[in-house]
């Protein structure tokens, strides 16, 4: 019992309030921009393939997007922007998510090699393996890799508890327990020849589906 006229005092005392999930939410997507922010800078400031005083191409889209776009190199439209699937290649995939109903602010593209050079086969593996790390940022819940090379880059990669993915056009597969995978083919290769943008659309609209089932939580 307490002292007559004296104040109430708690039976225990005041704790911090907890997070709620708007706050949680907001310091996973903080951390998310401070890694890839060093992520970037280490990229710049590598010296391991031949571009000269050219940039890398950097992966562009949110820090936490569930959908994670990876094509094999740069064409000359990205190089010059330094920025992954700018150009002709960006605005049909941006079209394509439009007729998909898929929210462009949940998707993330990036590239196998970000160093701008001649012949993509002479980067250096350890800088195509930053890949993994740009992955384990972003932490998607579906990668969707374009044309045999990429998937071939993603396959080599040591992805904790990954699967080997098929060239299986347009297939769901699991990449991990927690990410799935869809092959399509290179968007690049998809631009101008009818067939080809056929190909690739028929591919990329299992995206759609997969995108309307996701749990909206």
């Amino acid at each position: 019992m307490h002292a007559q006229g004296g104040p109430a005092e708690p039976s225990k005392p005041a704790g911090p309030m907890p997070a709620t999930d708007d706050e949680i939410r907001e310091k996973y997507l903080e951390r998310a921009i401070r890694e890839l922010n060093a992520l970037t800078r280490e990229l710049q400031e590598c010296e391991h393939c031949p571009r000269g005083n050219l940039m890398p191409v950097l992966g562009s889209g949110h820090p936490q997007a569930d959908v994670f776009l990876i094509k094999h190199h740069a064409l000359p439209a990205e190089i010059e922007e330094g920025v992954a699937f700018y150009g002709r290649a960006g605005n049909a995939l941006m079209k394509s998510l439009k007729r998909l109903q898929i929210d462009p602010l949940a998707v993330y593209g990036t590239l196998c090699v970000k160093c701008p050079l001649p012949d993509p086969s002479m980067a250096d593996p350890a800088c195509i393996e930053r890949l993994l790390e740009e992955l384990a940022i972003v932490a998607p819940k579906i990668v969707v890799v374009m044309g045999e090379d990429a998937l071939a880059v993603v396959n080599d990669l040591d992805i904790p508890l990954a699967r080997t993915l098929e060239p299986e056009s347009g297939a769901l597969q699991r990449l991990t327990p927690s990410i799935d995978a869809l092959y399509v083919p290179n968007i690049d290769e998809a631009l101008d020849e009818e067939g080809a943008k056929r190909s690739f659309w028929r591919s990329f609209q299992t995206l759609g589906a997969w995108y309307a089932d996701l749990p909206p939580y």
